[in-house]
């Protein structure tokens, strides 16, 4: 028998490998950040805070994550590595103790017709196995169920090449659940003709109401008079059947016009060709509200908007179909899921229970299968890709967050900080990009980056715990209790906006009344119907400017300047002064430097390596060729103005010889969002979250229209910009505009002149109105869960 410790010995010398509890960065440059040196305790919550743009994403996804992930890859052979995407290795000068990084980031998830909310987590793969197994009457393999599988029939002679060559009869037969009227999207397209033509008058009297279309001179036109097709003298409404059906859907046939040969199409081809099959993002405005009005979706009258051919809808499990278990809330399908009992599917029936016990567990029980992935909140769009992590067994593992807390009300916030706590205690490093006082207040290890934003960020001013932060003076630490007070008096509505019946996604019967004229705040949980009630009733005219949370869309050749149409302008003034065209001053377009095509870099592909970006040597990375160079306003060329922030292009152009009332405009929106510290000429795709939706505002506010209708403006801001927000909402009430806001932040709701909340709760148990009146009247009422919170936060 031998002792394991004799009395009296000193305890064992720590293992070497249990001293790597760290990660250690060193002289990280990403971005803007300046050098910046830390260490971050591992199997520990650590929140990185600072203000929108001070280098957060810098530091933690675009230098440590990324890092990582790139290690693993390396892990692979040259030949797979070929197949994934390749990171180049960020600029730092030493990072240690990495472990294996898990990413869940704010990225949008795609916005294809047929991706759904089951489809992009694997539930619906495994539905329809076990439909394919339990459903009556059997139709087939899983594919049969799926709308995104056409059936294909093949019959044929093959050869085979083996030994001596024969041709082999062969037939080839996949069942598919794709309905084929919608090809599996769930609605149908159609144009409105009312919107192409007045039929009430010929060609002749320019009866085309098609943008850029002129009855005089427009080619395309003169092609429909003079085809032969049609009488152009004849009001198109006494065209017999044949004439309006080659009006409408004519092959395309060579006719010659004024002596030149040209080609005859049908009109609706022809914008489909021409309008509907373009980036409708990158249209011009009045293109297009032009299609936005044209084309009109409708329910697909087969399917039913279910996207399943007959088949899959008539084999039923009890009387279930896979189109009825994909329209149930979540929480209801787990239910039905639980009560099946068959043991010959129980490991399916089991992964299957722990799926959708995952949606109720994270709030996303309110949420059907069939919803469309692009329709989803940013906020929902995260939590989706948390649940296939949320029952990993995995541990010592880095999990990456960024502010997983959007478009949560706070009741749902404490949800969420169980969820990371609880994935910190299996022994794994979380990192969260945060703003939110009640997420940061659970932190083990705060780290705060600043001073400021953009070139005046990228140092970290602050790591500690939560206590220290509170008493370290940095900006957050100063703002981290900042409350909210209540309005001493609120403004009086100019009018009301009556929604009457809403029933749009869970609403049930919506009567409600929207002040205008006044800062109008609509909350409630996440799915209580805040979006449906007010992107689905609020009409989309010529008065109403919605500011949305889908994502700008933008390359690394497009910057602040050219996003918000500043540029133009400001090539404008350049082509003035000195009697040139304006299109020199573009880096897209004429005045390109022509080695590296206006991109300030010449790109290295190396395969399956990380390319390479080597500043352009002709240019110097300036992006124009040296003769637009030597072209000058006010003193500066065009490369110096799009070096310069914000701020400096603002008082370049407010005064003296660059004076220019029309970019100066631009630029003052920029400001008022808080964007001043913005390079005009730095790429889209440079920055954050909270960056982007701030541009777009900016853009928006120079939009005219009497409503604005903002949807969760507080995204990606600091507590110390939510200030400067609320100032600008004030601004545009005083300037006699009405706002809608769509909003958790209490700060916001605080500052309302009116509430409206939904509720009590999401989904099928929200859709209702719980609350109207003033911030006091709810403060005082307290019966909803925003009431309780608010009056908490206020200190009520």
């Amino acid at each position: 028998m031998s002792s394991a410790k004799r009395a009296g010995s000193q305890a064992p010398v720590p293992h070497v490998a249990d001293s790597h509890d760290l990660i250690r960065v060193h002289g990280a440059r990403e971005n803007n950040l300046k050098d910046v040196s830390i260490e971050i305790p591992k199997r520990r919550l650590t929140v990185f805070t600072g203000v929108s743009g001070s280098g957060k994403s810098s530091l933690v996804f675009n230098t440590i994550a990324a890092e990582s992930q790139r290690l693993i890859n390396e892990t692979y052979s040259a030949f797979v590595q070929g197949f994934m995407p390749t990171l180049a290795r960020p600029e730092v000068d030493i990072l240690e103790g990495l472990t294996t990084a898990i990413i869940v980031d704010q990225q949008r998830m795609g916005a294809d017709p047929r991706s759904t909310v089951g489809t992009a987590t694997d539930v619906n793969a495994m539905l329809r196995i076990l439909f394919s197994r339990l459903g009556e009457p059997h139709i087939g393999p899983p594919s049969a169920y799926s709308f995104n599988t056409a059936s294909v029939r093949a019959s044929g002679a093959i050869t085979v090449e083996r030994g001596n060559k024969k041709a082999v009869k062969a037939t080839y037969e996949r069942t598919g659940g794709m309905c084929t009227r919608c090809e599996g999207r769930g609605s149908v397209s159609d144009i409105d003709l009312t919107q192409l033509y007045d039929d009430s008058k010929s060609l002749a009297e320019g009866a085309f109401t098609i943008p850029g279309w002129k009855s005089d001179s427009q080619w395309t036109v003169q092609v429909y008079a003079q085809s032969g097709f049609v009488d152009p003298d004849k009001p198109i409404r006494e065209y017999t059947e044949k004439q309006l059906r080659d009006f409408l859907y004519g092959e395309p046939v060579k006719v010659k016009v004024n002596g030149v040969n040209l080609t005859y199409e049908g009109l609706i081809p022809k914008i489909q060709k021409s309008f509907l099959s373009k980036d409708k993002e990158a249209m011009q405005p009045h293109i297009r509200a032009f299609v936005e009005r044209a084309v009109t979706f409708t329910v697909c009258p087969e399917c039913d908007g279910t996207r399943l051919s007959e088949g899959a809808r008539s084999s039923k499990i009890g009387k279930i179909s896979i189109a009825d278990a994909c329209a149930m809330e979540i929480r209801d399908l787990a239910e039905w899921v639980r009560d099946l009992d068959e043991p010959s599917v129980a490991p399916l029936l089991g992964a299957l229970r722990d799926a959708l016990d995952s949606f109720v567990e994270i709030g996303l029980g309110y949420l059907s299968l069939d919803r469309p992935a692009g329709t989803l909140s940013g906020g929902e769009a995260q939590r989706v890709k948390m649940i296939r992590h949320l029952g990993s067994s995995l541990t010592d593992t880095t999990y990456v967050f960024d502010e997983p807390t959007i478009g949560l009300h706070p009741h749902d916030i404490q949800r969420m900080n169980d969820l990371l706590l609880r994935l910190r205690d299996k022994g794994n490093t979380v990192l969260v990009v945060e703003h939110k006082p009640e997420a940061i207040a659970i932190a083990d290890h705060v780290v705060d980056l600043g001073p400021g934003a953009g070139t005046a960020g990228g140092t970290v001013c602050f790591e500690g715990t939560v206590e220290e932060l509170r008493a370290g003076g940095t900006v957050t630490g100063r703002h981290l209790d900042d409350r909210a007070v209540l309005k001493d008096a609120v403004r009086k509505p100019t009018g009301a906006l009556e929604i009457r019946g809403a029933t749009t996604h869970n609403l049930q019967g919506v009567d409600v009344d929207v002040p205008l004229g006044v800062l109008c705040v609509v909350t409630g949980v996440a799915g209580s119907g805040k979006s449906s009630l007010i992107h689905g009733s609020v009409p989309a005219g010529a008065d109403v400017v919605s500011v949305d949370q889908s994502p700008i869309k933008g390359s690394r050749r497009s910057n602040p300047a050219t996003y918000t149409g500043l540029l133009e302008p400001i090539r404008k003034a350049f082509a003035k002064a000195n009697g040139v065209k304006p299109a020199l001053f573009s880096a897209n377009s004429e005045g390109a430097c022509p080695t590296c095509n206006g991109a300030g870099v010449i790109y290295t592909d190396l395969a399956m390596m990380a390319g390479v970006a080597a500043p352009c040597e002709d240019c110097e990375g300036k992006r124009f060729q040296p003769a637009v160079l030597e072209y000058r306003f006010g003193g500066r060329d065009i490369s110096e103005v799009l070096a310069m922030s914000v701020a400096q292009a603002e008082e370049f152009f407010g005064s003296g010889e660059a004076r220019t009332p029309a970019a100066h405009k631009i630029l003052d929106r920029l400001a008022d969002v808080g964007l001043g510290y913005l390079t005009l000429g730095q790429p889209l795709t440079t920055l954050s979250g909270g960056e982007r939706q701030r541009l777009k505002l900016a853009t928006h506010m120079g939009d005219k229209g009497g409503v604005y209708v903002l949807d969760e403006p507080t995204t990606g801001l600091h507590l110390a910009d939510v200030e400067q927000l609320l100032g600008l909402l004030d601004r545009l009430v005083d300037a006699g505009k009405s706002v809608i806001v769509i909003e958790h932040h209490q700060a916001v709701m605080a500052h309302a002149d009116w509430i409206i909340d939904l509720g009590p709760g999401a989904g099928h148990d929200g859709g209702r109105i719980v609350f109207e009146g003033t911030p006091a009247d709810l403060v005082a009422d307290r019966t909803t869960l925003t009431g309780e919170h608010l009056a908490a936060y206020v200190g009520a």
